[in-house]
C-alpha cells in the first residue's frame, strides 16, 4: 500500500517549477522613471524629494547645486556631476547627466 498522498506528489513539480522562474524575476522591467536590465537600471529624477526603487535599495534626489547632484541611498549621502560614478551604500552610481532639478543616473550593485 502506498503512503504518497496527492497534495506532495503535486508539490515537487510546482517547487521545482517556481524555483526556474527565480532567476528571470528582476531581469528586464521598466516603472515610470526606472528601466533596469540584468543586475543594472538607469533612473531619471526629477524635482527635490523624488525617488526610485532601483535593485531594492530605495534612492532619493535631494537637489542640485553648482551643478552636482545630491543623492541618498538609506543613510549613504553623496554628490556626484554629470559623469562622476559614486558608491551608495549598496550601489555603484553614475550620474549621466545633472540639470538644475532633475538627474539621469545608472545604477549597479557594488
Amino acid at each position: 500500500m502506498r503512503l504518497t498522498t496527492r497534495p506532495a506528489r503535486l508539490a515537487v513539480p510546482l517547487l521545482v517549477g517556481g524555483l526556474a522562474l527565480v532567476p528571470l524575476a528582476g531581469c528586464s522591467f521598466t516603472s515610470n522613471n526606472v528601466s533596469c536590465s540584468g543586475s543594472e537600471c538607469t533612473a531619471t529624477l526629477t524635482g527635490e524629494g523624488s525617488e526610485a526603487s532601483i535593485l531594492g535599495n530605495s534612492l532619493v534626489f535631494a537637489g542640485t547645486q553648482d551643478g552636482r547632484a545630491t543623492l541618498s541611498v538609506g543613510d549613504a549621502e553623496v554628490s556626484c556631476a554629470a559623469g562622476e560614478s559614486v558608491s551608495a551604500g549598496p550601489l555603484e552610481l553614475t550620474c549621466t547627466s545633472v540639470s538644475d532639478d532633475s538627474v539621469e543616473l545608472s545604477a549597479s550593485l557594488g
